[in-house]
């Protein structure tokens, strides 16, 4: 039986005729967009869209808007479009968890829009993008820096979501959803079957996409690795709840020596005795689904998180005496050979994925690959791989920090997709992770070998990208110039710190924009009570996160040509505490949260230059500051015509045959909510290499709100 709601397949990026595959795409983005409104439709009441049934993740509001606002900012950002269709939503809806900074998700932080208004702005959102697919500029192959690309990327984003959607929605109370006909689960329930273990050859596994592959791919995916596996044994069926119900009756979640240390800490913090979507009532154990509780479906599979899936392993490896553990990715792949093609060929989908049989899991021997079952669908595949990326990795413009901020050796690999998994999340290519606790439609099978090394590589904590390794030395690194011996960013600290001693400004609450990697923030935390440190670029906030949780950050330098010199930093080699005040997040300055207001110092860091709308960062600054609080501007006023529009670039042009300056323009925008206090010129050094050095005269402007 298959349910009603029809998939399709991801476009190749290839064709013979344009108007077709510009038809193509339109149909994909449509069926995305009515999958989406459909499985929204699930909720009855519109109270339950800001309920927060987990903690950990936003409200169904935010999801509900998150989708259509990234089509925007990513146009935006492209410069594919001018304006926005709604600048509060797009800031508010922009930005997902961040793992990194969990009390991001205080709920107070958020003023929510209605229900009806994100209704509005996504019938808004589709009629733009069906124009815009309508008359864009297409050919082929697409290519990553076509808006062909981007709008695949925004409904392949869309697709991550519905799954992620759906897992939330499973955790809201069932009075709040109303089951239809095109969300059927399957009803097969019965004892599932025997586990056993099959033998798998060693063999050489090449990982990696090549960038000439004809379907969209997200940044991970791509490059390449070689990995050698040994011979393993892998079992049968996914682990079903009959077998992980003899882990929890034998008490396995009452016993922390089949726990990691982290896993022994997530139960001391939860207080769990079973997987999240079961429950006992009386003797009798039942599971949650999407859309009803049902008695515990003995031969579906198990769902639970990394930390549950590697205890149970544990208690697999004592009751047998085999070395029992999770798959490797690599190992992974030697099981996916045993399916031929990929989604692109197949023409009966001969898996539980896709949304092609159930809105649900079903029983562990329905599908059979080979000796195996259920090598991709029903639920995703908990590996012991940390996500990385492989040999040729490089980020898009557009999203920078899809991938990168996983690369931390805390989010493992999930493989094969689920039930609800479409699009490129159903493709053999498809790589996704996720912190070890947390939950998806995700399971795991296990696997014996004779040998304790995993066929993998550590995850590689070397920063390589030259921009974020630059601003990392110029930050944190020593000065090789004997004219500048003071280190840029705490000069410039100092002199943050010497204005509001003067002006004996309240230090109560200070908002570093532009921030970059940290530096300054860390400077000044031990002037202000609270610090929010903010950027455009997740790459570089990270390290800023990583620095104050005390951990060293590992750099390369480039010295000359293709030699690096590696480096590597900790603020205890410079003297700073790893503050606790500070609170770095990623934000727009033109578009910021907000969350963000009620400061008594703003230190604005090259927003001229870098953001893309100067003249609005400039604007909403006042809205964010105390009366009497300070502004200090720094810039060099340097902007290049590529990262800004004509019509909003302050200074460096003539209006009415007078020279107007950045530093004219930026009065003119500033008189009436600001008086200017001090201005003062700071010469600024970035290390590009061993012998060339880029110097930049600052100028420093301090402004008090009238």
């Amino acid at each position: 039986m298959k349910i009603l709601n029809q998939q399709l397949i991801t476009p190749l990026l290839s064709g013979d005729n344009i108007e077709e595959k510009r038809a193509e795409i339109k149909s994909y983005f449509r069926n995305s967009w009515a999958s989406y409104e459909s499985l929204f439709a699930l909720i009855n009441q519109d109270n339950a869209y800001y309920l927060r049934p987990e903690p950990l993740r936003h409200p169904l509001i935010f999801y509900y808007g998150h989708t259509a606002t990234f089509f925007i900012n990513k146009l935006i950002l492209g410069k594919y479009i001018k304006q926005r269709v709604n600048e509060k939503l797009e800031a508010i809806c922009a930005v997902g968890v961040d793992e990194m900074s969990w009390d991001d998700l205080d709920s107070s932080h958020y003023d929510w829009p209605t229900v009806d208004e994100v209704r509005q702005y996504r019938q808004q959102v589709a009629v733009l993008i069906e124009d815009i697919i309508d008359n864009m500029t297409l050919s082929l192959p697409i290519k990553p820096d076509s808006l062909a690309w981007v709008i695949l990327m925004g409904i392949e984003h869309e697709r991550i979501h519905l799954e992620t959607s759906s897992v939330i929605m499973r955790m809201l109370d069932l009075q709040y959803l109303t089951a239809n006909n095109q969300w059927l689960a399957c009803n097969d329930h019965a004892p599932a079957p025997q586990n056993c273990l099959i033998k798998v050859k060693a063999q050489s596994v090449q990982l990696g996409k090549p960038y000439s592959d004809n379907t969209y791919g997200w940044d991970n995916e791509y490059g390449k690795q070689l990995i050698e596996v040994k011979g393993f044994h892998a079992s049968k069926y996914l682990v079903s709840n009959q077998e992980y119900l003899a882990f929890v009756e034998a008490g396995g979640y009452q016993q922390p020596h089949y726990w990691t240390p982290e896993g022994q800490k997530w139960l001391a913090y939860t207080k769990a005795t079973m997987p999240r979507f079961w429950y006992k009532s009386g003797e009798h154990y039942f599971q949650r689904n999407l859309l009803h509780e049902i008695p515990l479906p003995l031969n579906w599979p198990v769902e639970v998180n990394y930390l549950e899936a590697k205890a149970f392993c544990q208690w697999k490896a004592i009751q047998t005496g085999e070395n029992i553990r999770l798959p490797t990715e690599a190992e992974w792949y030697c099981l996916r050979e045993n399916i031929s093609g990929d989604i692109a060929q197949w023409g009966e989908i001969p898996a539980n994925i896709n949304l092609a049989y159930y809105a649900s899991s079903c029983p562990v021997n329905r599908f059979k690959h080979n000796e195996f079952f259920d090598i991709i669908g029903n639920v995703w595949q908990w590996t012991e791989s940390a996500i990385d990326g492989f040999d040729g990795f490089k980020v898009h413009p557009l999203y920078d920090d899809f991938s990168t901020p996983t690369f931390d050796g805390k989010h493992n690999l999930i493989k094969g997709g689920s039930w609800i998994s479409t699009g490129n999340e159903a493709i053999k290519s498809s790589r996704y992770a996720f912190r070890r606790h947390f939950y998806q439609h995700a399971g795991f099978r296990y696997v014996s070998c004779a040998h304790d090394d995993l066929p993998t590589k550590a995850v590689n904590p070397i920063e390589n990208n030259p921009d974020v390794c630059q601003q990392l030395e110029s930050q944190y690194g020593q000065s090789e110039l004997a004219y500048f011996t003071q280190n840029y960013y705490q000069h410039l600290a100092d002199i943050v710190k010497r204005y509001v001693e003067h002006y004996q400004s309240p230090t109560t609450k200070l908002l570093d924009i532009g921030c970059g990697v940290g530096r300054c923030s860390f400077e000044l935390a031990a002037v202000f009570d609270w610090v929010d440190a903010v950027d455009f670029s997740a790459r570089y906030i990270q390290h800023g996160v990583r620095l104050q949780q005390q951990e060293t950050v590992r750099y390369a330098m480039e010295s000359e040509g293709e030699l690096v010199d590696y480096k590597d930093i900790n603020l205890a080699k410079i003297n700073l505490a790893a503050a606790k005040n500070i609170l770095f997040s990623q934000g727009d300055a033109s578009n910021l949260k907000p969350v963000f207001t009620g400061y008594d110092v703003v230190l604005a860091q090259n927003i001229i230059e870098n953001s893309y709308q100067p003249k609005q960062a400039l604007h909403t600054i006042a809205q964010r500051l105390h009366s009497k609080g300070l502004l200090f501007l720094v810039s060099s006023y340097h902007v290049r015509d590529s990262n800004i529009e004509p019509s909003q670039r302050l200074g460096g042009h003539k209006i009415n045959g007078e020279n107007v300056t950045g530093f004219t323009a930026v009065e003119q925008r500033l008189d009436k909510a600001f008086r200017l206090l001090a201005q003062q010129e700071l010469v600024q050094v970035v290390k590009e290499n061993k012998r060339h050095f880029k110097v930049v005269k600052m100028h420093i402007t301090l402004w008090q709100k009238k």
